[in-house]
């Protein structure tokens, strides 16, 4: 069978009766970054397709934010965000933030339903592509990109445009009324 770890000294891995001497230890959690728990969550939309259904060809979404067929569900650092390509807390308060005023908008205008524009949203993932696609982090087989899930497509998540222009970006939305957008 196998042995559990029982420790780590500076220069070996200790298990049930053994010492295995190491240079460096390298650990892989085999995580399912930026899809797996949301896809976990079984989120149901519209016509009760799951977001994992939806998402099967990698995911797909405006701004990180909302992904058409899935009205009034947002995602904070989701794919298609900076996210993990960010400091992480400043980017969770933008999100927050912008999710938080487009509700008071909502509210106020009296809709009652958000979700992504399908053309703005195919548009967004196309641009996420372009620009990851000139990279270096594009070239390798890492997380960003899913390869280490077996069967997960390979995708860059992660927006590599950078938090600047992603925060224009959002802006830009919201002075156009949640362009690209369908509110009803």
């Amino acid at each position: 069978g196998k042995k559990g770890v029982e420790g780590i000294s500076s220069d070996s891995l200790l298990t049930e009766g053994a010492e295995y001497p190491l240079d460096d230890l390298v650990l892989a959690t085999g995580f399912d970054a930026m899809t797996g728990a949301l896809n976990r969550m079984d989120i149901q939309g519209r016509d009760n397709v799951s977001l994992k259904k939806a998402w099967e060809a990698g995911p797909k979404n405006y701004l990180g934010l909302m992904t058409h067929g899935f009205p009034n569900f947002f995602m904070v650092t989701g794919p298609g965000s900076p996210s993990v390509l960010s400091n992480m807390l400043p980017t969770i308060e933008h999100h927050v933030e912008w999710i938080s005023d487009c509700i008071d908008y909502l509210r106020t205008q009296n809709i009652g339903k958000i979700e992504a524009d399908l053309k703005a949203q195919d548009e967004w993932v196309a641009h996420g592509n372009e620009i990851a696609s000139k990279t270096l982090r594009y070239t390798c087989s890492s997380w960003y990109l899913g390869t280490n899930v077996p069967g997960k497509p390979r995708i860059f998540m992660p927006y590599i445009g950078g938090m600047p222009a992603y925060r224009e970006k959002c802006a830009a939305v919201v002075t156009a009324d949640y362009e690209g957008f369908e509110l009803t």
